[in-house]
């Protein structure tokens, strides 16, 4: 494919008509020639069958009384024909009975030697032609011509040169014309592609192409190529109008955020100084708090020894009491000191295995409460990232309530695992024991929210409070799903779920079915 590469429109519509106009005048004069030379051809072939004819007919007395003599003398009629450079009378035997051929020219054989049907051979230099001679019904004989092909090439060399002639000046008349009807065309073309070069360069969309006198195609063309130039004008003053006002609100919200900043600093120095003061309390509670606790424990113990039994059933029950208060009271000290340290400690991580946590806490279990029929199921594999101190404390506190709350079944199944879902592990602590109302379950990880009797199971409500803590430390998520009698199931996660765009808030959801 001819490429016109990198010239200019008017370049390569010159070129376009010029090639076009050639093409075309090139394939009809193949054709005008063509058809030309296959009649002359023709008629060629016809002339010298029609002379063949008129010989062999003349040679007919000849042949049949033997009389080479007269056919030398019929043959000799055919050098009138300039084209006619050999003849010649052949007998059914393929002998040659008479012969005539110009000077210097040989007289052979035809090429074949069978005269049935009358036979033709083109060649470079001559046109064999053998017709055979008919006489009542009988092949007698044959007339061979050979021909000179001259006049054929020397008109097809003078229809080449005309050809030649021809296509030479319609394309020159095709670039005249070309030259002097491009800028109807190419002109507006290159005024838009000009002015186009210029808003690219100079980013200047105030300026437009000049439009064509005609109403054609391009006239339309420039036109629509102004109108967005008219548009993009509009919008590109409209952008630095709104670039403007951006800027101004982007140096108002900065003032904005760098008030809002100082206040966050403000507020997260006051948050420390409260949590050292909160520290501050938790020391004063755990010390001023637990020593009253433990005069009143000690004088109760006292007077429970010595003086207990000049104190009468109800005296002495009361006594009980105090003493089960006072220890209670130090175990909601400890917690909450617990739940504290919880939220202020520093967390070191490392490869924690929960399972073999797990393994741990129910043999201790066991080993308490030996006469316990609870099946322990603890699956292997559970390794996560975490604080290893927290993390005992989560399974701690999960398979300790399990053992608490499956108490009252004479057996008991309690099961460790972890499952898969969407792409992160999700560990679940599961029993079989009494369960939770599943319309409480918002109650199950607030501090000092219980959702069975003291008289039930004992406990605080603080264990799972502390659990939900250690769990959002650690990027996590916790929910829980269970019915009254029908055991419950813990989930947690150490790390948020892909995907989530849950809070640190715990997810609490109501049993299956």
């Amino acid at each position: 494919m001819l490429r016109l590469g990198a010239k200019s429109i008017t370049g390569k519509l010159t070129t376009m008509n010029v090639l076009v106009s050639a093409g075309a005048l090139l394939v009809c004069c193949v054709a005008f020639v063509s058809y030309d030379i296959y009649s002359y051809r023709d008629a060629l072939l016809r002339n010298l069958s029609i002379q063949a004819q008129i010989i062999g007919f003349n040679c007919i007395s000849a042949i049949t009384f033997n009389d080479p003599g007269s056919a030398q003398s019929t043959l000799s009629a055919v050098s009138v024909s300039p084209n006619i450079i050999a003849a010649g009378i052949l007998l059914p035997d393929g002998q040659m009975f008479a012969r005539y051929a110009r000077s210097g020219v040989p007289v052979s054989l035809p090429p074949t030697s069978h005269f049935d049907t009358e036979q033709y051979w083109f060649r470079i230099h001559e046109v064999i032609l053998v017709r055979p001679i008919d006489f009542q019904g009988k092949i007698i004989g044959a007339v061979y011509i050979r021909a000179n092909p001259s006049t054929l090439y020397a008109r097809l060399a003078r229809y080449l040169l005309i050809t030649v002639v021809v296509v030479v000046a319609s394309l020159i008349a095709a670039f005249v014309l070309s030259r002097v009807f491009r800028r109807s065309i190419s002109d507006p073309v290159i005024g838009l592609a000009e002015t186009a070069r210029v808003v690219s360069r100079e980013k200047n969309f105030s300026l437009r192409a000049t439009p064509s006198s005609e109403h054609d195609e391009l006239s339309t063309l420039v036109a629509a190529f102004n109108e967005m130039l008219a548009e993009i004008q509009e919008r590109d003053e409209e952008l630095r109008k709104a670039h403007g006002e951006l800027e101004q609100r982007v140096e108002e919200r900065t003032r904005q955020l760098l008030i809002a900043n100082r206040q966050l600093e403000q507020r997260t120095r006051e948050l420390v100084f409260a949590n050292k003061e909160l520290e501050a309390f938790s020391y004063s509670v755990s010390h001023d708090l637990r020593a009253p606790l433990e005069v009143i424990n000690g004088f109760s113990y006292v007077l429970e020894n010595e003086w207990g039994s000049r104190l009468n059933e109800t005296g002495r029950e009361c006594l009980s009491q105090v003493r089960i208060a006072t220890q209670r009271m130090a175990e909601l000290i400890d917690d909450m000191l617990n739940l504290s340290r919880v939220s202020t400690t520093a967390m070191h991580r490392e490869r924690v295995d929960l399972s073999a946590i797990a393994r741990s806490v129910a043999e201790d279990l066991h080993r308490r409460s030996p006469d316990r029929n609870v099946e322990f199921v603890i699956q292997d594999g559970a390794v996560v990232e975490g604080d290893p101190r927290a993390l005992q404390i989560v399974i701690e506190n999960f398979l300790r309530n399990s053992w608490k709350y499956t108490s009252n079944h004479p057996r008991a199944r309690v099961e460790f695992g972890m499952e898969v879902r969407r792409g992160t592990p999700v560990y679940f602590v599961r029993d079989d024991g009494a369960g939770f109302d599943p319309n409480r379950v918002d109650k199950l990880f607030k501090p000092f929210q219980r959702l069975h009797s003291e008289a039930e199971f004992s406990g605080n409500g603080v264990g799972l409070a502390t659990v939900h803590r250690i769990i959002q430390r650690h990027g996590g998520q916790l929910w829980a799903t269970g019915a009254v009698e029908k055991g419950a199931t813990f989930y947690f996660t150490v790390g948020h779920l892909p995907g989530s765009e849950e809070s640190e808030k715990p997810t609490y959801t109501k049993a299956d079915g």
